[in-house]
């Protein structure tokens, strides 16, 4: 259940996916979890659902007829933090690069126990709904050279004032170097501590493609240097000097 305004609603998943009978048995097991699911066959279905339902996250095929499954990501993404999770029968690191890269917040490849599905949208949902709702004055925000994270709202704003988007395992990822600021995190570090948002396999990569994301978002959002400093063999670091309140 998520937390919306003090009130319980159950998370709605749309599953786009050409299969008939994959879509029949992921549809089952989430249903069985206690969500409720629609089912996509194609772009065109899909494009219809999300314009006439709030939907909470998206289980994403690659392979799909017509508009494949990285397009569908990247148009998505380019308009909506919607948490995207793949799931694909194309299962080299190639794919799963690709897929990150486009804006997918975890990739999973067929074929995939159904718990282990449920394992990785039960953790996008914490963090989707983690303080999503609490009381503002338990809050925290984190501010550095006029940007500011309020915790809170899950939201980064520039010193304009403008927001910039970030999916959910993007905000994660800034919150915990921001938080550290100064001190250099490996990559394994970085997975652990945004509790594996991309899956265990690969970690180290995922957590570059994330750092590529943030950055590029940032940038185009008005940042005046990379806060976030690439340590040769080493990881990262948060280098402005960040206030807490």
């Amino acid at each position: 259940m998520l937390h919306i305004g003090g009130m319980m609603r159950t998370e709605h998943i749309l599953v786009v996916e050409d299969d008939p009978e994959i879509g029949a048995l992921i549809e089952r097991h989430l249903t069985s979890n206690g969500w409720k699911v629609s089912l996509a066959k194609d772009a065109s279905e899909m494009d219809r659902i999300l314009s006439g339902a709030r939907i909470d996250l998206m289980v994403l095929d690659l392979m799909l007829p017509g508009e494949d499954g990285l397009s569908i990501c990247r148009r998505v993404r380019a308009t909506s933090t919607l948490p995207i999770i793949i799931v694909s029968a194309k299962a080299d690191d190639f794919d799963r690069v690709v897929g990150l890269e486009v804006g997918a917040d975890d990739y999973l490849p067929k074929p995939f126990n159904p718990r282990e599905l449920t394992a990785r949208i039960r953790a996008m949902f914490r963090r989707v709904d983690m303080g999503a709702n609490t009381p503002a004055v338990t809050g925290r925000k984190l501010s550095f050279e006029g940007w500011m994270m309020d915790c809170t709202l899950r939201q980064l704003t520039n010193p304009s004032g403008s927001v910039i988007s970030l999916t959910p395992a993007e905000f994660d990822l800034l919150q915990v170097l921001c938080e550290r600021h100064g001190r250099v995190l490996g990559r394994d570090q970085l997975t652990d501590l945004t509790h594996g948002s991309n899956g265990a396999a690969s970690g180290g990569r995922n957590i570059d493609i994330l750092i590529s994301r943030v950055r590029s978002k940032m940038e185009a959002g008005g940042a005046p240097y990379q806060f976030i400093r690439t340590v040769r063999s080493g990881g990262y670091e948060f280098i402005a000097e960040v206030t807490t309140s």
